[in-house]
């Protein structure tokens, strides 16, 4: 319970230092951190892959995307390599709200984490390893559930 407590702490305190980023801009830091892979790319993303990368089911992602075509900042379009998938890029009006955002945003982040000083690799290594546990657990449960 502890470990599940202070996750949910950190992500809050998070979201607390780097929202008054978005504030008065069209759309909000799920959004951002939607765009941050397309900006990034070169070719089109497959949704698929934002949902894997995100940790996010494909129905919620599906869902911020629509958003986010409807204010202009992406497209989608079909795969032509499998119908069933889309592929989005970023718009120019997407990646001129993301330069002006996204710098601003890991200048914060940079701010806050500067504390951890030599701590900073063993903090990321620790990170790492529950994020391999918890996807391995979510893998595992998933395949039991499908049997």
């Amino acid at each position: 319970m502890e470990i599940v407590t202070l996750i949910k702490r950190c992500a809050s305190l998070l979201d607390r230092a780097v929202e008054p980023l978005v504030e008065g801009a069209p759309l909000t830091l799920q959004e951002l951190d939607f765009l941050v892979p397309l900006r990034y790319e070169e070719e089109s993303v497959i949704a698929r892959r934002l949902a894997e990368d995100l940790g996010l089911t494909q129905a919620a992602v599906s869902k911020a995307l629509a958003k986010l075509e409807r204010r202009g900042l992406i497209e989608r379009a079909p795969n032509p390599a499998d119908r069933r998938a889309s592929l989005v890029t970023i718009t120019e009006e997407g990646k001129r709200l993301m330069d002006s955002l996204f710098p601003r945003r890991l200048t914060v982040e940079a701010e806050m984490f500067h504390a951890l000083g030599g701590a900073r690799a063993e903090v990321i290594e620790a990170l790492e390893r529950l994020a391999e546990v918890m996807g391995d657990h979510v893998e595992k449960t998933a395949g039991d559930r499908r049997r």
